[in-house]
């Protein structure tokens, strides 16, 4: 079995949630959450140490006949900055981040992980490039239907799955889709959309979900609503409201080219020249130029590879930049190694 280290080594160039390279893609990943919490245990928050152990050992050994490829690590044997580049992976919640003890299980490829005792005893999670809810939800329901088979869940007959928290309760799904909306951020509509949805039983959040902020105008979607509904619709719903944002997003992009088409381009190419010219990238600065390099590759305005911008948007997050260098830095130290490794990785694509 692996150590972390070496995970996150054979790992480092990968991101599931950045690998769709399809030309106009705005949806750039969808994940798909189940919260489960195993019969006659407490929740975690209040759990005994032999009790998550016991839990821990339960999900261990269902899983890993049929699973054998997972990579299973204590989360008290990774280290913060690997904790953090597990986060910005969306391999693991900021929550797990923080926490003394749980167990983590992931695929070599990272679109399975399985959290134990996190917020729940359970979260499993399934990833996948573009929109694709329903071939994601299949897989998450699969390993889903693994576990059920050796560890009995607690479940109500009228409210469906426990969970600790109660916006989990019933189906205990979440499901959520990744979006990229410069132009309906450019054209201050997002605040509109965002209400619009919340209406709808839609929530948008920032690129790590509850609590963060839109980097680089991408935004998280996904359902507010787990009690009451079936997955069925609870996928549907999400499917159609997204598509329908996309469409949005697709028709303000043509607005601005058609009302706006050398002030776009100029931005653009102002992105490129910061992008592989400076010398210092705060983590905001990167992200709002890369948004522009990747919208106007969509629009092409400017032929480069997306592969290329998005390996940048991996690359500049703080965890990548600290654990990849092998050390904690000051904000000053990860603006300097941002530049260089963004304007390295641009300038070999041009």
């Amino acid at each position: 079995m692996s150590s972390i280290e070496e995970f996150l080594q054979r790992t480092r160039d990968r991101d599931i949630t950045l690998a769709d390279t399809t030309p106009n893609s705005i949806a750039m990943s969808t994940r798909i959450r189940l919260a489960r919490n195993v019969a006659d245990y407490r929740f975690p928050k209040w759990l005994t140490e032999q009790e998550e152990l016991e839990i821990e050992r339960q999900v261990r050994h269902a899983l890993m006949d049929t699973y054998q490829e997972l990579n299973h690590f204590a989360l008290s044997d990774i280290a913060p900055l690997a904790r953090h580049v597990l986060v910005e992976k969306h391999l693991i919640s900021p929550h797990f981040m923080k926490q003394k003890s749980g167990d983590l299980l992931v695929s070599e490829d990272e679109t399975m992980s399985i959290m134990v005792n996190e917020e729940d005893h359970l979260r499993i999670q399934c990833l996948a490039t573009g929109l694709q809810l329903q071939e994601t939800y299949e897989r998450a329901s699969k390993v889903d239907q693994v576990l059920e088979q050796q560890v009995t869940y607690a479940f109500d007959e009228k409210l469906g799955y426990l969970t600790s928290c109660p916006t989990n309760v019933g189906t205990g799904l979440r499901a959520s889709v990744m979006l990229h909306l410069p132009a309906l951020t450019m054209t201050n509509r997002m605040n509109i959309i965002a209400q619009t949805m919340l209406r709808l039983g839609i929530v948008v959040r920032g690129i790590y979900g509850e609590g963060s902020n839109s980097l680089g105008n991408i935004y998280q979607v996904s359902n507010q609503v787990t009690l009451g509904k079936s997955e069925v619709t609870i996928l549907t719903e999400l499917q159609e409201v997204v598509e329908k944002v996309i469409e949005s997003e697709l028709q303000a992009r043509q607005a601005l080219v058609k009302n706006s088409a050398l002030m776009m381009e100029d931005q653009v190419y102002r992105a490129l020249g910061v992008l592989t010219h400076a010398r210092i990238l705060t983590s905001d600065e990167a992200a709002t130029n890369l948004s522009r390099l990747r919208l106007g590759i969509d629009m092409k305005l400017i032929d480069l590879p997306i592969k290329a911008v998005n390996q940048c948007i991996s690359c500049m997050q703080p965890g990548f930049l600290q654990y990849y260098d092998g050390q904690t830095l000051p904000a000053n130290d990860r603006d300097i190694l941002r530049a260089k490794l963004v304007r390295e990785t641009l300038q070999q694509a041009i």
